[in-house]
């Protein structure tokens, strides 16, 4: 009905994108420590809120373009998946930091909103995530695919969400401990680097 297939893949792989640490979760660490739970778990949701503005782009971007299209719609999957294999071969070479980023000044919550939110929102690499692995999980003749968009990303923040709210949690309580886990991101780097390559080879081989 809504177009969507492999839903469990899609849960898997951004359950293990959200537990990989980047841009967002060095804020959200960053903020944990320097000020709290609280603050911490503004940050998260001004993260959350970014990724909202991430799924409504592609799905009125993406969903308008390619609606009357099946050819331009695959292609686009086809281009899509090629990116998440270099994405995993980038993550397979990708050593981990020794070194964890200097905490920031402290700031009011609806300024670590504001901050989480263009943390997010202005990161080009999310907005590329966004529109090379949402439309993986979309059937190219789905009838309705901006619901189909809307219904993936809303799956994908409220799981990653919560996950940054765990993180909050825990930066508040371990302080910079947290954020020196190097042995822990070269293992998780590698475990997505390697689902994304895989995932990338399943949808370039699987028919449209």
């Amino acid at each position: 009905m809504t177009g969507i297939h492999d839903l469990w893949l899609f849960v898997l792989s951004g359950l293990l994108l959200n537990m990989t640490p980047g841009v967002d979760t060095l804020y959200i660490v960053a903020r944990g420590t320097a000020q709290g739970w609280r603050a911490g778990a503004v940050a998260a949701l001004g993260i959350g809120a970014g990724c909202i503005v991430h799924t409504v782009a592609a799905a009125l971007g993406l969903s308008a373009i390619l609606a009357t299209s099946a050819m331009a719609f695959g292609l686009v999957k086809w281009v899509g998946a090629a990116y998440l294999v270099y994405l995993g071969v980038t993550l397979l070479l990708t050593r981990s930091p020794k070194v964890a980023a200097p905490l920031p000044p402290p700031a009011s919550l609806p300024k670590v909103f504001a901050q989480g939110f263009l943390t997010n929102v202005l990161n080009p690499k999310v907005a590329l995530f966004f529109l090379a692995f949402l439309p993986q999980f979309i059937d190219v003749d789905a009838p309705h695919k901006a619901l189909a968009f809307i219904l993936l990303g809303a799956i994908f923040d409220a799981n990653g969400t919560l996950w940054n709210l765990l993180v909050a949690w825990t930066a508040s309580g371990l302080g910079r401990k947290l954020a020196v886990g190097g042995g822990a991101v070269t293992w998780l780097n590698r475990a997505l680097g390697t689902l994304f390559v895989a995932l990338g080879a399943r949808l370039a081989l699987a028919e449209r």
